[in-house]
């Protein structure tokens, strides 16, 4: 065989090492794919058993607390019994998405039909196998093998005929996943320890921002009770209207692209480009708007953008950076009717609001929460004077600065991290190091 042909079949692993073999996954795992969902018994042998879904099976971890029910009968609860060591994959949503359990499941816990289980034949290691399929990830092969215009699968056929290189001694495969293992724990305590020092920057920046919001920048104001549960008392001379009696809502334009035609074509915000702080206006999609809509669902500088849908209330203000652009109906816009509100003031209200978790409240009940005008419009917030606000915006930008220089460093070195890990993985499946003698 050509090392052209070699190559040609695993582009993704370039493989550096002599004497490892390329085969197809199914000469040396057996791959079984997880039951269809079952939620009546069949027959009066079928048993209710707990099973394991695409979500709960992580890159690092397989979830195994709190798991949902199936009916089965016996002989699918036999074949399809998690076992310590199994290696879980997923077969839709993140195709390829691999994880080996590492500890006892529930008794009789099964797998539904959006995972595979793999085990190896005569001692193959599911864990090298893990890695492999990580490393593939990362090199996007999956999304070449699954074709992600459409709902991607990675089906036990296509699964069985992906090509390898593996070292042929079972002792090496483990060698190198042992290697990994203990590499890739060193690196991901790193990312762990990097990612709470986040969690605490975003703590320490909420209570800023919800502080200055709720109470000001005067400790010795005189407080009264506002009414409003979450928000307790405020300052005494602070009022707090309905957000209708200081900003006009209005919800965004319907997305029909049946209607899109070339009269007035139109760039719009979709709910994905409104971040807290920022607005995307690059690649923007366009739609037709009529002289109506474009009297309707235009953007001036200092418009509030709320979410809709998705992070009900993540909010950010329009800068009038392009002449023209509109936005979709996943956006409310606010836009004060008064010279009584700073928006930026008004965005540090609406992050408030989301962190203390006042809009899944005021959200529907629906599976995906929304959030409608009629609701937001009657949101009752804290209203200092304007020159008060403005002050209360400047204070939260300074004092967020530096928490945001060091959020922003901080994630840097997690990315830097996440390389080095995806690093020593392509290493070792690919023959590049002797992990023999790694200590």
């Amino acid at each position: 065989m050509s090392i052209g042909h070699n190559l040609s079949r695993t582009p993704w692993q370039p493989c550096a090492a002599t004497g490892w073999q390329q085969v197809q996954v199914k000469r040396s795992f057996a791959i079984t794919l997880g039951k269809m969902l079952q939620n009546v018994p069949a027959s009066a042998s079928d048993e209710e058993v707990p099973y394991l879904k695409a979500q709960h099976v992580q890159w690092n971890e397989v979830r195994l607390d709190d798991l949902p029910t199936m009916w089965a009968a016996p002989g699918e609860v036999n074949a399809l019994r998690v076992r310590r060591g199994d290696l879980l994959v997923c077969e839709g949503g993140e195709v390829g998405r691999a994880c080996v359990v590492d500890k006892d499941a529930p008794a009789q816990t099964i797998i539904q039909n959006a995972l595979h289980l793999v085990r190896g034949k005569s001692g193959q290691d599911t864990r090298y196998l893990a890695y492999l399929l990580r490393h593939a990830a990362t090199n996007e092969w999956f999304d070449v093998l699954c074709n992600r215009s459409t709902i991607a699968h990675f089906t036990v056929e296509k699964f069985g005929d992906l090509w390898a290189w593996m070292p042929p001694a079972v002792p090496q495969q483990r060698a190198i996943a042992d290697y990994l293992d203990r590499e890739t724990a060193r690196v991901d305590a790193l990312i762990a320890a990097k990612e709470r020092v986040l969690g605490l920057l975003a703590h320490k920046r909420r209570a800023l921002i919800t502080r200055a919001v709720t109470r000001g920048l005067d400790p010795r104001a005189p407080l009264r009770d506002s009414g409003i549960p979450w928000l307790g008392e405020i300052p005494a001379h602070w009022t707090t209207p309905p957000v209708y009696a200081r900003f006009e809502v209005q919800l965004g334009k319907m997305l029909d692209e049946k209607k899109i035609k070339a009269t007035h074509l139109a760039p719009y915000l979709r709910n994905a480009d409104v971040q807290w702080g920022a607005i995307n206006t690059a690649d923007l999609p366009e739609m037709d708007f009529d002289d109506e809509d474009r009297r309707r669902y235009s953007l001036r500088e200092g418009d509030v953008l709320v979410c809709e849908g998705g992070e009900v209330g993540r909010s950010a203000i329009w800068d009038g950076s392009r002449p023209e652009c509109y936005y979709q109906k996943a956006l409310h816009r606010l836009r004060p009717v008064t010279k009584n509100d700073e928006p930026k003031f008004l965005v540090h209200v609406m992050y408030a609001l989301v962190e203390s978790g006042q809009f899944a409240l005021q959200a529907s009940a629906a599976t995906i929460q929304h959030l409608p005008a009629e609701k937001l419009r009657v949101v009752r917030y804290p209203a200092p004077p304007r020159e008060e606000q403005q002050a209360i915006v400047a204070s939260i930008e300074e004092g967020t600065k530096e928490l945001n220089a060091v959020s922003a460093a901080t994630e840097r070195t997690i990315a830097l991290l996440k390389e080095r890990r995806s690093a020593l993985i392509a290493a070792a499946v690919t023959g590049q190091i002797d992990v023999g003698g790694a200590a």
